[in-house]
C-alpha cells in the first residue's frame, strides 16, 4: 500500500482546516473599519460578508465532499487489490493440490509430500493474506466512518454560525427597509403622489 493517496488526502484535510480558520479570520472586521463611511456602503458590505460566508461555507462544503470521495476510492481501490490477490493465491493452491493428486496417483512419494508442504504452505499464505486484508478493509471503514462523523461536524458548525451571523444582521436589514420605505412615501408624497395608488 503506497503512502502517496493517504499522503493527498492529509493534505486535503490541512487545507479544509486552512479554508475554515481562514473563513473566521474574515469575519472578524477590525475596530476601525467602516468609519467615516456612508451607510449604504456599511449595507452593501455587510451584503458581500454574507456572501462571502456562503461562499466559503460552500467550498467547505466541497472540499469535503471531494476528500470523502478521495477516501472511497481509495478504499475501493485497496479491495480490488486485495481480491486480485487472493484469485491469484485461490489458483495457485488449486495448480498446487491437482499436482499432488497426479503425484499420488503416479506412486511419486517424495514428490507428493513436496507439493503437499508447498499446498500447505501455499494455503497458510492465502489465510494469512485474506485475514490481513480484512483487517484492512476493517481500518479503512472505521477511518471513513470516523472522517465522515467529523466533517459532518464541521459542516454543522459551520452552518450553524452562518445562520447565527444572518439572524443578527436580519434586523438592521429590517430596520433599513422600513426606513427607505418611509423615505420614499415621503418623497411620492412631496410630489402629491399617493402611494397606495401605485
Amino acid at each position: 500500500m503506497s503512502g502517496s493517496p493517504y499522503r493527498e488526502i492529509q493534505q486535503k484535510q490541512e487545507r479544509i482546516l486552512q479554508v475554515g480558520r481562514g473563513r473566521d479570520s474574515k469575519e472578524m472586521p477590525s475596530k476601525t473599519e467602516g468609519k467615516g463611511m456612508k451607510a449604504g456602503s456599511q449595507k452593501k458590505k455587510k451584503n458581500v460578508g454574507a456572501d462571502v460566508e456562503a461562499k466559503s461555507a460552500h467550498r467547505l462544503a466541497v472540499l469535503e465532499k471531494e476528500l470523502l470521495q478521495d477516501h472511497l476510492a481509495l478504499r475501493r481501490d485497496e479491495a480490488r487489490r486485495a481480491k486480485a490477490s487472493e484469485d491469484q493465491l485461490r489458483w495457485r493452491l488449486r495448480v498446487l493440490e491437482a499436482e499432488l493428486q497426479e503425484a499420488r496417483s503416479e506412486g511419486k512419494a517424495v514428490y507428493a509430500e513436496t507439493c503437499q508442504r508447498e499446498a500447505e504452505a501455499a494455503r497458510e499464505g492465502a489465510e494469512q493474506a485474506l485475514r490481513e486484508r480484512d483487517q484492512t478493509l476493517a481500518q479503512l471503514r472505521a477511518h471513513v466512518a470516523d472522517m465522515e462523523a467529523k466533517y459532518e461536524e464541521i459542516l454543522h458548525g459551520s452552518l450553524d454560525q452562518l445562520l447565527a451571523k444572518l439572524r443578527a444582521v436580519k434586523p438592521q436589514w429590517d430596520g433599513a427597509v422600513l426606513r427607505l420605505h418611509s423615505k420614499y412615501k415621503e418623497r411620492l408624497r412631496q410630489f402629491g403622489l399617493n402611494p397606495l395608488d401605485l
